[in-house]
């Protein structure tokens, strides 16, 4: 008889360390669908966590109620960036607190230059990242800098997309499929960027659909299924564990 691998054992695994962001039995509704299903994690500062599963299981919905933006609604649970009570604030609020969620379709403003887009998102003055510094950390938007970014090739759109985010000095950036439909060599500047933002002390959290890449790049992974998280562990865990691969993220 074939039965059905438990790996719940994993989930919220206690650590020493204290968390930065916490998420505690979160709800979340889109109109009567019940999507994000009473989950539990913590990320810790300077941490990469890959948040993964199958199409559907809910991903983009944990990353959106984290950051307020009211799609999904979410009806229960608390969600802490640093003792704050992001659960208590409007989007607005937890995008000032330092929240920065950089969305699938990237929203760059039609219209705009690329350093007009930097602008726009700056806080003044600017604490850790000055315009100046972004382009250091991104060449290719400072050679473009005057060009309209929705002109930018989509690598590019995706490196205007994490700078004008990094702009307004966040805490934790929140990235939803940063690689999609961007080619390997893209994906490799990508991940440098968001390697050596690690080491200047960024909290990030990573949903992607290329698991594998999202996997090597993260330091822990939360795998969900149905809304629900069935594991919670380091990425080499992940990796390692052929049967959880195969079953929740099909590789």
């Amino acid at each position: 008889m074939n039965v059905k691998p438990d790996f719940s054992k994993n989930a919220n695994m206690a650590t020493t360390a204290p968390a930065f962001l916490s998420v505690w039995d979160m709800h979340a509704y889109y109109g009567e669908s019940y999507i994000v299903q009473g989950i539990n994690f913590n990320v810790h500062e300077g941490e990469i966590l890959a948040l993964l599963g199958r199409n559907g299981a809910g991903k983009t919905s944990t990353l959106r109620s984290i950051a307020r933006t009211g799609s999904p609604m979410v009806t229960q649970g608390e969600i802490w960036l640093d003792h704050k009570p992001l659960h208590l604030m409007t989007s607005y609020e937890a995008a000032t607190a330092g929240l920065g969620l950089v969305p699938e379709d990237r929203r760059i403003i039609p219209g705009l230059t690329v350093e007009e887009n930097l602008q726009l998102a700056q806080i003044a003055p600017p604490i850790g990242w000055s315009i100046e510094r972004l382009y250091d950390l991104f060449p290719r938007l400072g050679e473009r800098r005057k060009q309209e970014g929705v002109t930018l090739s989509g690598g590019e759109q995706q490196m205007l997309a994490i700078a004008r985010a990094l702009a307004r000095d966040i805490k934790v950036l929140l990235l939803d499929e940063p690689y999609e439909g961007l080619a390997p060599v893209i994906v490799d500047e990508i991940e440098k960027t968001l390697i050596h933002i690690k080491e200047q002390g960024m909290t990030t959290i990573i949903v992607e659909q290329n698991a594998v890449r999202a996997l090597e790049l993260a330091d822990r992974a939360v795998i969900l299924d149905t809304g629900g998280i069935v594991f919670d562990g380091t990425a080499s865990e992940v990796l390692e564990n052929h049967e959880l691969r195969a079953e929740y993220l099909a590789i």
